[in-house]
């Protein structure tokens, strides 16, 4: 069994694939990570016509943590029906994930696309064995510059009149 194995690692724990291939075509693979520079709104620009498609099969579209980044506009004027839109706020990234393997699990979904902080190795093994399993397709749209935006929380308030954003600091 040894001579089978050759230098692989023995445990299947680490065997870990790579998540973050961003390479690859979206609608080939049920959860993509895309890292964003722009809050998610260009890569939800792309997404749209995609999303009006999916929003007419009956099933939700699942939008998890969404910045104000004007996606009700977008959406309305791509032709997504906003009935089918199913907005999901939480606390912190542990919940974050939590919904978003249940929205792509739950069979209720179309599309789950979620806004989150850069994900590390473990949340990334997570959402690979969550693909398995996937019945939606489904986004990660990775915020770069969230350290930017939690260092502007901690300033004090003449600080951030003056720093640029691309959109308001909440």
């Amino acid at each position: 069994m040894n001579k089978l194995l050759g230098n692989a690692p023995r445990h299947p724990g680490l065997w870990l694939d790579n998540v973050r291939n961003t390479d690859n075509n979206w609608q080939s693979t049920p959860i993509t990570c895309i890292p964003t520079q722009t809050q998610g709104r260009h890569e939800l620009t792309q997404l749209c016509s995609q999303l009006a498609q999916l929003s007419q099969q009956g099933r939700w579209v699942v939008l998890i943590n969404p910045p104000s980044i004007g996606y009700k506009p977008l959406l309305t004027s791509a032709g997504v029906r906003m009935d089918r839109i199913l907005l999901v706020h939480t606390k912190d990234a542990v919940e974050t994930l939590w919904a978003m393997e249940k929205a792509l699990t739950s069979g209720t979904s179309s599309a789950v696309i979620t806004w989150t902080s850069p994900l590390d190795a473990r949340d990334g093994r997570r959402l690979q064995l969550v693909a398995k399993s996937a019945r939606a397709m489904g986004i990660v749209l990775e915020e770069v510059n969230s350290h930017l935006l939690c260092d502007a929380r901690n300033l004090p308030h003449e600080h951030i009149k003056h720093t640029l954003f691309g959109s308001a600091v909440h």
